[in-house]
This record gives C-alpha cells, sequence and structure tokens, in this order.
C-alpha cells in the first residue's frame, strides 16, 4: 500500500488517503457534539408552539452536522497545535491520517448542506442563525480569539451556548426572553468547565502556546474566577424557574445542582497551587459536564411531562 501511495504522488503529485469513516467521523468532535446537539434539542422541545415531527428531526440533524462541520474546522486550523498537546494528538489530522485539506473540504461542504437545508426546510432565521454559529467558533474563536487572549473561552464560548436558542428558533422562527436564559446558563458554565480542564493541562497549553488563563494570569487568577463564574452559572440555573419558563420543582433540582457545582468550585478555589495532581480541577471538570446534562435534562423531562398532560 506504501508502494503504490508513494508512486501515485510521485506520478501524479497527490496523496491517495488512508482516512476510514472512523478518522472523518472524529473530525466532528463527536463527544463535544452530543452535548451541543442534546441542549439544542431541549430548545427545540421546550419552546412553545408545534413543529412536525419530521421537521423537528431536520432541524436537529442540520444542528448536529453543522456542529461536526466547525469541529472539522477548528481540527483543521488547529492542526499544529494539535500535534504538540498530548489530549489532540491522537486525532486524525495530526495522527497523519486525514489532511489539512481534507479536512478543511468536509467543514466547509458539511457547513454549507446544513445550513442549506435548515433554510430550505424548517425556516431561513434558524438557518441563519446556524450559519452565524459556525463562521463565529471557525472563524472568530479559532482563528482569532484562541491564539491571542486569555479571555477566548470567556467570549468564545457563546459558540456553544447558542444551539438551544437555534433549536427554539425552529420552531417560533424568533429568539426570546427564554431561549437567552438557556444561553446564559450554557455561557456562564463554559468558562469554569474550561479553566477547569486548563488547570490540569496547563503544561499542554503552554507548549503549544494558547494563552489559558492559568499560563497567562496565573492559578490564583483562575481559581477566583472559577468560584465566580460557577456562582453565576448556578444563579443562572435558576432563572427559568424565576422567570415564569419552569416549575418550582425544576428550580428545587437546578438550586441543588448549582449547589454541588459552587462546592466543586470551591474545592479547586482551596486546592494548593502548582498542585502535581490537580485532582480537585480533574473532578470538577467531570462534573461540571454533568450539571449541564442534569439541567437541560430536567427542562426537558418537564416539557415532556407537560405535553403528556395537555393531551
Amino acid at each position: 500500500m506504501a508502494t503504490l501511495e508513494n508512486e501515485a504522488i510521485a506520478a501524479h503529485g497527490v496523496r491517495i488517503s488512508n482516512a476510514t469513516p472512523s478518522d472523518y467521523f472524529a473530525l466532528l468532535k463527536p463527544r463535544v457534539m452530543s452535548l451541543v446537539v442534546f441542549t439544542a434539542l431541549v430548545g427545540l422541545v421546550v419552546s412553545p408552539g408545534d413543529i412536525n415531527p419530521f421537521i423537528g428531526f431536520v432541524a436537529i440533524l442540520c444542528i448536529t452536522v453543522g456542529a461536526g462541520a466547525s469541529g472539522a474546522l477548528n481540527m483543521w486550523y488547529d492542526a499544529d497545535i494539535d500535534k504538540i498537546m498530548s489530549r489532540t494528538s491522537r486525532r486524525p489530522i495530526p495522527a497523519g491520517r486525514i489532511t489539512r485539506n481534507e479536512a478543511l473540504g468536509f467543514g466547509i461542504t458539511l457547513s454549507f448542506m446544513s445550513v442549506m437545508v435548515m433554510g430550505i426546510l424548517v425556516n431561513w432565521f434558524s438557518a441563519a442563525f446556524l450559519a452565524f454559529t459556525i463562521l463565529y467558533y471557525a472563524i472568530f474563536y479559532t482563528m482569532w480569539l484562541k491564539r491571542s487572549t486569555p479571555q477566548n473561552i470567556v467570549i468564545g464560548g457563546a459558540a456553544g451556548a447558542f444551539p438551544p436558542m437555534i433549536g427554539w428558533a425552529a420552531v417560533t422562527g424568533n429568539i426570546s426572553i427564554e431561549s437567552i436564559a438557556l444561553f446564559a446558563i450554557i455561557f456562564l458554565w463554559t468558562p469554569p468547565h474550561f479553566w477547569a480542564l486548563a488547570l490540569y493541562k496547563k503544561g499542554d497549553y503552554g507548549a503549544a502556546g494558547i494563552p489559558m488563563m492559568p499560563n497567562i494570569k496565573g492559578e490564583r487568577v483562575t481559581k477566583n474566577l472559577i468560584l465566580g463564574y460557577a456562582i453565576l452559572t448556578a444563579i443562572a440555573g435558576v432563572v427559568p424557574w424565576a422567570i415564569g419558563f419552569a416549575s418550582i420543582g425544576y428550580g428545587v433540582v437546578a438550586g441543588l445542582l448549582g449547589a454541588v457545582f459552587i462546592k466543586y468550585s470551591y474545592d479547586v478555589w482551596m486546592m494548593p497551587s502548582n498542585s502535581e495532581t490537580n485532582v480537585p480541577a480533574k473532578k470538577m471538570f467531570g462534573f461540571s459536564i454533568l450539571y449541564l446534562f442534569l439541567v437541560f435534562s430536567a427542562l426537558l423531562v418537564e416539557a415532556i411531562i407537560a405535553r403528556v398532560v395537555a393531551l
């Protein structure tokens, strides 16, 4: 196989791709995409009004493809630093299984398809919102913010917070205070989630030249910010109940989850500087994913129950 590939390169100046379907699937960042798609689904289900089940499926599929396209474009641009960092060095491009041009073409194609299908079959407002989100993540965050400021994840985190608003817009054709409340939960959750990761991957980010908060402002400032943002996240978590969008039952669940989130962030705040194990940061990073999933699950369950009772 290697001989045939070398002969093809010598004769035609082209490279025969060794990529498999699983490599292209990895470009979509499936673990990240799964949470993004779930929050979009919740935004769609909890929104007022009805949507044809098939159109709803198409909307979620388009958001899924668009999120995957964003991941592929991110991997295309970040291939140089991905090969340096231990947690990303096995990705398809740095591992040599897919070329950067292949990833770029894949990402652009999926982006165009997801937006056009969303516009034609769902509505053009949600399609434009999806296009904006892809561009925001791929260009504004990946190409500029990520390598230029320690506030990268704060401002860039909006890209991951837009999906429930897109799901909402797929049904209603607009945005509202309720969908903004869903956005706020994820937007405020993103910094402590990623800064916890940055604390125990500080060496990786430093080697790659990424200006993450612990590397630029130090661990103490980062821990202060993690605790502060965790408190804001917990408050944002109960806002759907406070504005009458969700029941007191949801408010209790979100409040308890928020209290646990704050406790994990406090453990990080108390963690010794330059700790070799960083166990509290790892635990907080893991719980933060569970927190977001459970908060949005509570909203989803409540909406489903309400629809069943209304039948």
